[in-house]
This record gives structure tokens, C-alpha cells and sequence, in this order.
């Protein structure tokens, strides 16, 4: 069994091209429904756990991929055969403020990311990005820091816009592979858990609440990524626009309503808004990626704690993976 792990999102390959079209950072089945929102001043941490599967790699018309070429017509062809497994744990230690800015609460927080770095790496072997070493490691992901998050929360909803950045702080490294037919190529190390760039993410988010009690909530938010060039490589990848939905509804499980269950649908998609640039950019097509699921919690309010756990089952791929989400979260206000 090949397996590949990276720090918080699935590195993807095109169909045709030993080096493929990028994908950014921002994965959009980390999150919980209601975690776009600022919450009341306080001290927290949140501990992400997340888990995405897939056997599918899709091309550009969203078609299951079974082979790649290396090189032009009568390269090196390759079959595929991908069973991919990633684990990330993304701890995040936030605070938010006593203070204001234009009338909203003023947040920010850190995200370090940790994941499996896979050694027989089925995406990079399967594209020929990479070799196929035989042993796993778990190591440093690229970072996540949010310094500017404004809240703005009423009677009836929520409103929410932020910005962060990622830095490339995770393993990442290129290799030369030398084919007979086609010569030295380089590509990406098989054990990469970084990205191999940075990226600015903005983000803008709204909560409606039928009721003032906020136990019934709808939600939508856009993700924004701007990169910068990849390292060893003269590429940039193109931005990307995420759009995340749920409807969350909280039930009291006693009549203290000191113990709540959560419920409610949720899902994602993202786009490629932008080609990817640069001399080593040899795919023009934009990726896409779709996702729908559940998502069900428990919460205590006299401990200020919560745990939640979401699924999503990912459709209409085009030029990456197509697979399963599994995620579990655990939240905790510290003072």
C-alpha cells in the first residue's frame, strides 16, 4: 500500500505533466461549522484532527485517471493507481481581546500544523514526481498565523473578516529522477510535508440566526489565497476561492442546558480562480473540488468545552483527488 501525507491539504498532480498544477493551502474540510465566528474574550485552544482517503485522481474534465506521461509523446508512461491516506493535527491557540475596532471584537491566533510525511508516496510516484522510499515519518507542517480577525456579532447574526498567512515552515525539498528515454527530471522529494511556498489568506464570513437564543445557525464564509513562488521552481500558483456552508442546530441533552448536542449538514468547494504562472508551469487548468456532509458535536457550557466530529464525501473533481474527509475537533476556553 502506497500512502502520502502533507500538512493541510492533498498535493495534487495533473494527468499529463511530471510537474503539475499546485493547489493551495487552505483545506476546506478543516473547520467546524461555526468556527468562522469570533467567540467572547477569552484565552483558547482548539485541537484539529483530520483524516482525508482516496483511491480517485480526476483529470481537467473530471475523469478517474488510470495513467500519466512523463515528458512529450513516447515519454515515460506510468500507471495509477493511488491509495492515499492523510493525517494532520493542527492545534491553534487563539485570543481574543478585551479590545475593539470599528466596533468589532479584535482576535488573533497560531496554527502550527503536524502531519505524516508518506515514504512510498502514491501521488508522487504515480506522476512520477517523486521516488518511492519505503519508511514514514511524522514532522513539522507549514504554519498558520491569523494576526488580524474582526468580529462583528448582533442580535441576529454574525459577521466575521480576517487575514493570515502561511508560512513555509514544513519539510520540503526537490530530487533529480533520471529517465532513460527522457533524461534527468526534477521533481518534488517524496517525503515533503510542506508546500514549498507562502500565502496570504483573507477571509469574510456571515452567521444568520433565526432566533436570538443563536441555537439554530446559518453560515457561509469565503476563503481568498494569493501565493508566492514555489521553492527550487519558477512557478506560482494560481488563487483560489473556497466557499464553506452549514446549518447548525444545538439541542439540550439536560434541563440544565448545561450539556448541548450539535447537528446540522455542512460542506465546501473550491476553485482555481487564476492559472497557475511561471516557466515551470505546464498546466493552464483550474482545479475544482466539491464537498457535502454532516457534522454532529457535544458541548458543555458550565467547562466551556466542545467536541465535534464532521464528515464530507467529496464530488466533480477536476484536475486533483476526489476522496473522503473524516474530521475531529476539540475546543476548550481556558480563561
Amino acid at each position: 500500500m502506497k500512502k502520502f501525507f502533507v500538512a493541510t491539504v492533498v498535493l495534487v498532480v495533473t494527468a499529463n505533466a511530471a510537474n503539475a498544477a499546485e493547489i493551495g493551502h487552505y483545506a476546506g474540510g478543516l473547520m467546524n461549522i461555526r468556527d468562522f465566528f469570533v467567540p467572547e474574550p477569552g484565552i483558547y485552544g482548539v485541537l484539529y484532527n483530520y483524516y482525508y482517503k482516496t483511491d480517485r485522481l480526476n483529470d481537467r474534465n473530471g475523469h478517474e485517471v488510470d495513467s500519466v506521461t512523463i515528458g512529450p509523446a513516447g515519454g515515460v508512461t506510468i500507471g495509477v493507481e493511488p491509495d492515499v491516506d492523510v493525517y494532520v493535527l493542527a492545534p491553534v491557540l487563539m485570543w481574543v481581546t478585551p479590545y475593539e475596532i470599528l466596533g468589532a471584537r479584535y482576535a488573533a491566533f497560531i496554527t502550527p500544523t503536524f502531519a505524516n510525511a508518506g515514504v512510498g508516496a502514491s501521488l508522487n510516484t504515480e506522476s512520477g514526481r517523486g521516488l518511492d522510499p519505503s519508511a514514514s515519518q511524522f514532522g513539522v507542517g507549514d504554519l498558520f498565523v491569523q494576526p488580524l480577525w474582526l468580529g462583528w456579532p448582533l442580535e441576529h447574526w454574525d459577521l466575521s473578516l480576517g487575514w493570515g498567512f502561511y508560512a513555509p515552515t514544513g519539510e520540503y525539498d526537490v530530487e533529480t529522477v533520471d529517465f532513460p528515454k527522457i533524461g534527468p527530471r526534477k521533481f518534488e522529494a517524496a517525503d515533503n510535508i510542506g508546500l514549498g511556498f507562502w500565502t496570504n489568506q483573507f477571509q469574510a464570513a456571515v452567521a444568520w440566526y433565526p432566533w436570538t437564543n443563536k441555537a439554530t445557525a446559518v453560515t457561509a464564509a469565503l476563503t481568498y489565497e494569493i501565493n508566492s513562488e514555489k521553492q527550487h521552481y519558477d512557478l506560482t500558483a494560481g488563487d483560489n476561492l473556497s466557499l464553506n456552508w452549514g446549518i447548525s442546530q444545538y439541542l439540550p441533552l439536560t434541563e440544565d442546558m448545561n450539556w448541548l448536542t450539535e447537528l446540522g449538514p455542512a460542506g465546501y468547494s473550491t476553485w482555481q480562480v487564476s492559472s497557475d504562472s511561471g516557466r515551470d508551469a505546464q498546466n493552464s487548468v483550474r482545479d475544482q473540488v466539491h464537498g457535502v456532509g454532516w457534522q454532529v458535536g457535544l458541548t458543555n457550557v458550565a467547562w466551556a468545552s466542545a467536541l465535534n466530529i464532521h464528515y464530507f464525501y467529496e464530488v466533480a473533481a477536476e484536475d486533483r483527488f476526489e476522496g473522503h474527509v473524516l474530521g475531529l475537533s476539540v475546543a476548550k476556553k481556558f480563561f
